[in-house]
């Protein structure tokens, strides 16, 4: 696919981390502006904010990435999709991240497939939405929006309502983190209070209908604190 008009600006400090950023998405055929610091970031914001996304590294000497997201949400509005990239792994480090304004986070060290892949899926979020097309496959997965039915590997799987709708919704956006308030609120049309069971017994009922596995391409990450994300994996090889 064709990116030669997708403008990412990417800050980063760290030259090796900024080169390998602008690699990938170059080679990808994306537009990258690199940026060592915040405050050059914000100049280029100010004047007309000519990008499509942000990558932006949490860590930075002048202004930190969670400063930068903050001003964004503030003065840029939040259409602009926006992902961290970090070295912090403790959940409360990276709840404040989202609740900051963030779209996404990603752990370093950088995995270039991985990354591309939630580019995409920020961007894909962002843009107008097309027709619906009653029929999509993903991985194994052949989803049947019409009849409300969903194939694993050519074979049909019984899900109740709720479970439908919870499935497409992962299916339709790889990679893409839910959390449990967003999860309620689509499926469910209600706050879900903390509690309840409700939303746990139905993940758990797809996980397990859906083999959401990664011997079929796919594998449903979950953090109590931060949410749910179906991530794709590469499907194992067919032994002879």
């Amino acid at each position: 696919m064709c990116h030669v008009n997708t403008r990412i600006a990417s800050l980063e400090d760290d030259p090796a981390h900024a080169a390998l950023i602008h690699q990938i998405l170059t080679g990808a055929s994306y537009r990258c502006t690199s940026f060592s610091s915040g405050t050059a970031l914000l100049k280029a914001l100010q004047k007309s904010c000519p990008f499509d996304l942000l990558l932006i590294d949490w860590e930075v000497p002048d202004v930190n990435g969670i400063e930068i997201v903050q001003w964004v949400r503030s003065h840029v509005g939040n259409d602009l999709p926006i992902m961290l990239l970090t070295n912090r792994t403790l959940e409360a480090d990276l709840v404040i991240g989202l609740q900051s304004g963030a779209d996404d986070y990603m752990s370093k060290p950088i995995r270039a497939g991985e990354l591309l892949a939630r580019i995409s899926a920020l961007l894909r979020r962002n843009r107008l939405p097309s027709p619906v097309d009653p029929n999509f496959s993903l991985a194994v997965y052949d989803v049947d929006l019409l009849h409300r039915s969903i194939h694993v590997r050519q074979q049909a799987v019984t899900l109740t309502s709720k479970e439908f709708d919870l499935a497409v919704l992962f299916l339709k956006n790889p990679w893409r983190l839910f959390t449990r308030d967003a999860l309620s609120f689509l499926i469910w049309k209600r706050d879900i209070p903390a509690t309840s069971r409700t939303l746990d017994t139905h993940l758990s009922g797809i996980r397990k209908k859906l083999q959401l596995q990664p011997q079929n391409g796919v594998c449903l990450s979950s953090s109590y604190a931060l949410g749910y994300r179906l991530e794709l994996v590469p499907l194992p090889e067919a032994s002879d």
